[in-house]
Order: C-alpha cells, then structure tokens, then sequence
C-alpha cells in the first residue's frame, strides 16, 4: 500500500455584511469571509492539503482569484474539482483532520454538518473527517476578530 500525507494552511480576513462559510456549511453571522470564492477558509486549507498530498501545488494556483469564472465559486465545487483531477483518480481519502481557529462566532453546533458535507463531497464516511475549532484566548488577529485560519493534514491512499 502507498500512502501520502498533505498538510493546507489558510487564512482570509473577516468583514461585516459578508457571509461566513466554514466546512460547507453557512454559519450564522453578522461578519464574514473577505475572498474572491466564497471564502470557505477551512475548504481552502482542506484543496491545498489534497493537493500538497501529491505535490500538485495549492489552490491558488488551480484556481486563482484573477480569473473571473471562481469569483463567487461554492468551495464545495473547488473540493470536488480537485478530487476530480487525474492524479486523484488512482488515490481515495484516508481520513481528513482540520483545525479551525475562530474567535467568534462559537462553532461547536456546526460541526457535524460540516463533517457530513465533507465527507460527502470526497466521497468517506462522516467518521474519517474531524473537525476541531478553537479560539485564540483573545490573542492576534483572529482573536481580535480581523480573521480566521485553519490548518488542515490529510492522508490518502494509493487504490
């Protein structure tokens, strides 16, 4: 069996008036994701963990924010995309663990559905999908509320 390990890590600042997905979920928010897609953070750390896993690049490469047709673009479809490439097509998802850190809003009563839309856009089981999050204790720029990262490691293997 072949194995390979991928590590993403992502950030975008937050603003008001914008919406707020994480994980494929839309999460109840006065402020959101500034971002050329729809600023799915924890999606976008996910693409570049996927595709670090094969050493494909990142996602600002695949899809860069100067081109028009991913202005807007659900994540979900980003994710999908880069499961559909043909390096992936010999490769399956192991398991998947992101951490996301968040000073607010609290995210806890979110992260099932995120997992279960994951999971479900790579293809797994809801159980080899962990999703964490945390707060910074008020420390930096997430705990000041001015943004959000997440860091996401997947590991695939070889069909």
């Amino acid at each position: 069996m072949e194995y390979r390990i991928g590590q993403g890590y992502d950030v975008h600042a937050i603003a008001e008036g914008l919406p707020m997905w994480l994980g494929g979920v839309q999460i109840p928010s006065e402020k959101g994701f500034v971002a050329h897609s729809d600023g799915d953070v924890a999606i976008h750390a996910l693409c570049d963990a996927l595709l670090g896993a094969l050493a494909l690049g990142d996602i600002g490469h695949l899809f860069p924010d100067s081109d028009e047709r991913w202005r807007g673009v659900d994540s979900k479809e980003l994710l999908a995309a880069v499961l559909d490439l043909p390096e992936y097509r010999q490769w399956y998802v192991v398991n998947a663990d992101i951490t996301i850190a968040l000073q607010a809003p609290k995210l806890a009563p979110h992260i099932e559905s995120m997992r279960e839309v994951l999971s479900e856009v790579m293809g797994i089981s809801p159980k080899r999908v962990s999703v964490k999050a945390t707060t910074t204790e008020r420390l930096g720029f997430v705990g000041r509320g001015e943004g959000c990262e997440v860091w996401a490691i997947v590991l695939i293997a070889r069909k």
